[in-house]
């Protein structure tokens, strides 16, 4: 028999999204400032639910049994937005928009994390106020290597962020623009004179006639003295961090800021008059419903919460352990790290990696990080053993290039060579890749600009 149909019975596995589990995929991913929100939803929302040490001399809230009932979403479940809530909600921030930029643009993790810092370092203009010094010295740093991130900076839009000082702001402008010529930049050097419309003097010292100078200061006066002001200029909020990690006499403690991890607790008076009230009310079955529903939905809450809090720590002190050189020496001793080393150190999946360090940020020594920041690629190390990080190698590439004595330069091949006889296993290639990223000139190229000075 043919061209008929047929049926067929098999058996498989697979894992039913169910709403529930939905549900707690979403409050992994919450950040510090959403999961806040959704608490408060729920308190207000869930007349079964209290903070945790609340005095419970009164039903939370003052509430009746005999009230309305809260509004719940048809399956039981929390309402949990997909997208930001709306704390988050408005325009576009100045860091933000750096950050995006940044995060396309940089590829050494080392050099991220050192941008981040100084973009939390610039003021509501876009100017950057502080020091390159103490920066450095905080993440374990060379001062010239927060001089080249500064300067990955001033290369985002909008150009002039991150000046230092309101000519410096100027002059990227007319750079980007192609305008930053010999006259121009004397012109940036009296500033005082053109707030004064002096034309004389700003003629006699830039060795130009009156007629340029005015043509100058036209363009000068066309540029943006305060790139930053475009954007959001509502006060920036101070990143409140998930977890906290300390050096203590036996080593690294790492534990959970409150506020990442709410307590909560289910009424059980208020449960229990509730239960009371549904048994003598004449719409006792549906009202009864009702509290078993709240029971449930508070019950779920948390043990979500709890399951959260563990996964959140699990992870974050995995993050510790294994970059712990990093937290004591700096930035150059980040070690490649990918989120499945961690996952399969702890036996989870890497989505769940992936979601436990989005938007959460751990308070160290050195400072405020996001979690993603312990993460970096790897470089092979000679003999197999282990790796190195990829920032690592790109801060030593630097390095060498740095050092190279005046009149001499150090091919990609020469590079390759002395970065394995260190232990670093890389090709050729891969270093013209990372001296790329770094905006290095070719040794060609430098060995034409250095030639140009002598």
């Amino acid at each position: 028999m043919t061209g008929g149909i047929r049926l067929a019975q098999g058996l498989g596995q697979g894992m039913v999204m169910t709403p529930r589990l939905q549900q707690a995929i979403k409050l992994l991913r919450l950040s510090g400032v959403e999961l806040q929100a959704l608490v408060e939803r729920e308190l207000e929302s869930n007349p079964l639910l209290e903070r945790a040490g609340r005095d419970d001399s009164d039903p939370p809230g003052g509430a009746r049994f005999d009230d309305a009932p809260p509004v719940r979403r048809a399956d039981g479940g929390l309402d949990i937005a997909d997208g930001p809530g709306p704390a988050l909600a408005g325009a576009k921030s100045l860091r933000c928009h750096l950050e995006e930029q940044i995060g396309l643009d940089v590829a050494d993790p080392r050099e991220r994390l050192i941008c981040a810092w100084l973009i939390d370092s610039l003021d509501e203009a876009g100017y950057f106020a502080g020091d390159v010094g103490r920066i450095a010295r905080r993440l374990g740093c060379s001062p010239a290597r927060v001089e080249g991130a500064l300067a990955r900076l001033h290369a985002c839009e909008p150009v002039g962020v991150g000046a230092r000082s309101l000519r410096e702001c100027l002059a990227l402008q007319l750079a980007e623009r192609g305008r930053l010529d010999a006259p121009m930049e004397r012109l940036l050097d009296n500033l005082d004179l053109i707030a004064r419309r002096d034309l004389d003097a700003l003629a006699a010292r830039c060795g130009i006639d009156e007629d340029g100078v005015r043509e100058r200061v036209r363009r000068i006066r066309a540029l943006n003295p305060r790139p930053g002001a475009s954007f959001d200029t509502a006060p920036a909020q101070t990143v409140a961090p998930d977890v906290h990690a300390r050096r203590t006499r036996r080593g690294w403690a790492v534990t959970l800021d409150p506020e990442s991890a709410p307590q909560l607790a289910i009424d059980k008076r208020y449960g229990a008059l509730a239960r009371r009230g549904a048994r003598s009310n004449s719409r006792g079955a549906e009202d009864r419903a009702w509290v078993r529903e709240n029971l449930r939905s508070a019950d779920w809450l948390l043990r979500a919460l709890e399951q959260r809090a563990a996964t959140i720590l699990a992870v974050s002190r995995e993050l510790v352990r294994a970059q712990r050189e990093f937290l004591e020496k700096g930035v150059r001793c980040l070690r490649p790290l990918t989120l499945r080393d961690v996952a399969g150190r702890l036996d989870m999946h890497e989505s769940t990696v992936s979601r436990v360090t989005s938007d959460k940020f751990m308070s160290t020594p050195r400072g405020v990080f996001g979690l993603k920041d312990f993460f970096s690629g790897a470089i092979p190390a000679a003999g197999g053993d282990g790796g190195h990080a990829a920032g690592s190698v790109r801060h030593r590439i630097r390095e060498l290039i740095d050092a190279e004595p005046v009149p001499q330069v150090l091919s990609d091949d020469r590079i390759a060579v002395l970065l394995r006889e260190s232990g670093i296993v890389i090709a050729r290639r891969t270093i013209a890749k990372y001296r790329e990223s770094l905006n290095i000139p070719s040794s060609v190229q430098r060995r034409r600009l250095k030639a140009a000075r002598l």
